[in-house]
This record gives structure tokens, sequence and C-alpha cells, in this order.
């Protein structure tokens, strides 16, 4: 593997920026880059230490999403309810 894709990969589990990102940043498309995460996830260049942090990253971003949501959501409903009159 070249020294550009294992770079790719690195900066893809350990930098906490998204995929889309890091692929954007790089000037590869995300299929690529997500067909070279995959290829090399089990491979020297990846430590179990920086796939333990990808997976808390990804959690956190999930986590981070439906936070949000749900911060939506209720600002919806107050919005609602404070145009309600009694």
């Amino acid at each position: 593997m070249d020294e550009f894709r294992a770079d790719a990969v690195r900066n893809a589990l350990n930098s906490g920026l998204t995929g889309k990102q890091v692929a954007s940043d790089l000037g590869v498309g995300l299929s690529t880059l997500n067909k070279w995460v995959t290829a090399h996830r089990d491979t020297e260049v990846v430590s179990d230490k920086d796939l333990d942090l990808a997976r808390e990253n990804e959690r956190l971003r999930r986590e981070n999403r439906i936070l949000k949501e749900e911060r939506e959501i209720l600002n919806m409903a107050t919005q609602f309810f404070a145009g309600q009159k009694p």
C-alpha cells in the first residue's frame, strides 16, 4: 500500500472529521476512501487503539445526531405550545 493511502486511512480514523470531509480534503471520492479504510482496517496501518478511537468517535457522532434531532423536536413543541392560548 502506498503512503498516501496509509495516511488517508489514518486520517479517516483518527482526525475526528467525517469521512466526507476527509475525502474532500484529500481530493478522493468518499467510496474510494471507504474502500481503503475497509481494506486496511485490520492491517498494521491501523492500531487497535486507533480502531477503538474510531469506533468511539462514530458512537459519539451518532449520539450527537440523535440529541440534535431531539432538541429540534423540543424546540418545535415549545413554539407550538407557546402559540396556543389557554
